[in-house]
């Protein structure tokens, strides 16, 4: 069962890595129409932070925990994991190209409060506060989650307010 779960934190690093070359793309196309970047200085912390996530999930399962939790905790927890996924993605098809892992806005362009936007004003941050916690906790690394949980919360409260001057709401 270890190797599975660190099978799918590669799993979602893989994602993670390929959402970054999806995310540059789309910066270049936004740049090229004029777009301006908001807050670039959280962004190294943002990755970091995900990076380090990442290594602690697999970290903590394979020398800390070493047996998986019980199995209703676990399932319980991929389930929390998928939903959290499938909010990210809703949120990235929503905003299409304009979705980057930056705080990059067209000047003059109407907010999309389309898809997931019609019911939550901020789904991929809902969706990355779910990932955050329950992939860990499906070894049962409970250390982890509490931790970058609160990391992840001190960096969201920033960056929503970035976001949110940037949108000028």
């Amino acid at each position: 069962m270890l190797w599975c779960y660190v099978g799918l934190v590669g799993l979602v690093a893989v994602q993670r890595l390929a959402e970054t070359a999806r995310s540059r793309r789309h910066e270049k196309a936004l740049f090229a129409q004029g777009a301006k970047e908001h807050g670039a200085g959280h962004f190294p912390v943002m990755v970091a932070l995900h990076g380090t996530w990442l290594f602690a999930c697999a970290a903590e399962a394979i020398w800390v925990v070493g047996q998986p939790p019980h199995p209703a905790l676990a399932i319980g927890m991929l389930v929390l994991v998928v939903v959290g996924q499938f909010l990210r993605l809703v949120a990235m098809r929503s905003l299409g190209e304009r979705w980057t892992a930056r705080v990059i806005v067209l000047p003059d362009e109407p907010l999309i409060t389309t898809g997931a936007f019609t019911y939550v004003r901020h789904p991929n941050y809902v969706g990355v506060v779910l990932e955050i916690f329950a992939l860990p906790m499906v070894f049962g690394c409970w250390r982890t989650a509490v931790l970058y949980s609160v990391a992840n919360g001190l960096l969201l409260r920033h960056r929503i307010a970035v976001e949110e001057e940037a949108l000028g709401g």
